[in-house]
């Protein structure tokens, strides 16, 4: 049966970011007769501004609630009625995590078992948690408070109980033009001829907002409890989204930064044990003796990934070019960018 989330009551946590603001238009879009969409988030200007473009005379299903996924009082509190929690909050600059370890931890691991409590105890019925391409094979601490906060999700599975209630993951890769990302820095930087390139062989995966939040409403549809969704999605080489940005910039090599990888991952070697390929996306599933992946397969269609295969930015076999990421910025950041 088709998803339909009229007459649902949503809560997105991190509901002010990129991904928050894409997913509250959309749902509205698709789903006019939600009952209640929650923006829970910890920064008043943001939520302010927010409700500018969805104010609550055009949007009565819209609230907005101020607080701190570390805060499981209040987590609980705006999770009274609540049939789907979208997890999509987190600390995720990788040099301010590696200075400040303690407060990613507080918000990314902390805030992912609030998480789960609030459901548990709130008689929700579906979680997404959003994770990272940075969550495979970490080597940076953001990354490592994703992966451990993958696996809550995933284990909270096994503590639901006889409730209905099923947690799944997303994973994906950078979102063109979001908050802290390559392009706004490059656009600032180019009218000074230089561009600074980690290095020249830097490769990342490249996701849509569009195609992050498709990605989330499948799990929603789709998931039985306990799954990682990867989607297929082009990567990208840095040294070409300078050129989109600044074609006659000179590009200047500074090296990798502390925490940084060459290339991402989605999916490693040993998650591929449990992958399935489906047409759009894979599936890493748990490893727990209830999952039979035959019947997975039986279900929904696909295969079993080959030994030895895994999912990185550098092995793809879609990539995007200078121009299509130039079409990229004029249609997700900045209508009028000209090179």
């Amino acid at each position: 049966m088709a998803l339909d989330l009229n007459h649902k009551s949503i809560l997105v946590t991190g509901g002010t970011g990129s991904f928050g603001k894409k997913f509250v238009e959309t749902v509205f879009k698709l789903y006019p007769q939600v009952k209640r969409l929650v923006v829970y988030s910890r920064d008043e200007l943001k939520q302010f501004e927010m409700s500018q473009t969805f104010p609550a005379s055009e949007y009565p299903a819209i609230r907005y609630f101020i607080g701190d996924v570390r805060d499981g009082d209040r987590l609980k509190r705006a999770c009274e009625g609540i049939d789907i929690i979208v997890h999509a909050a987190a600390l995720k600059q990788v040099p301010a995590a590696e200075y400040n370890p303690m407060e990613c931890i507080k918000t990314n691991i902390f805030g992912a078992e609030n998480v789960i409590n609030a459901a548990l105890d709130c008689g929700v019925k579906d979680v997404v948690a959003l994770s990272t391409d940075k969550a495979a094979a970490p080597i940076n601490l953001y990354g490592a408070t994703k992966l451990c906060s993958d696996k809550l999700f995933v284990a909270a599975n096994n503590m639901k109980g006889s409730r209905d209630l099923r947690f799944s993951v997303v994973r994906y890769g950078n979102v063109i033009g979001s908050r802290g990302s390559v392009v706004p820095f490059f656009m600032q930087r180019r009218q000074s001829g230089v561009l600074p390139i980690t290095h020249p062989d830097m490769t990342r995966f490249h996701i849509s907002l569009d195609e992050g939040v498709d990605l989330v409403l499948y799990a929603l549809e789709n998931s039985w409890g306990g799954e990682i969704f990867v989607p297929k999605i082009p990567s990208y080489k840095i040294t070409e989204v300078a050129r989109a940005i600044g074609p006659d910039c000179r590009q200047e090599i500074v090296g990798i930064r502390p925490g940084e990888k060459l290339h991402e991952e989605m999916i490693t070697e040993t998650d591929a044990l449990s992958t399935v390929e489906l047409a759009k996306y894979y599936v890493i599933l748990p490893f727990t003796p209830r999952w039979d992946v035959d019947e997975f397969i039986r279900h929904f269609g696909g295969r079993r990934v080959e030994a030895g295969f895994h999912y990185d930015s550098s092995n793809n076999t879609d990539w995007l070019s200078a121009e299509q990421i130039q079409e990229e910025i004029r249609q997700h950041v900045d209508a009028q960018f000209e090179v």
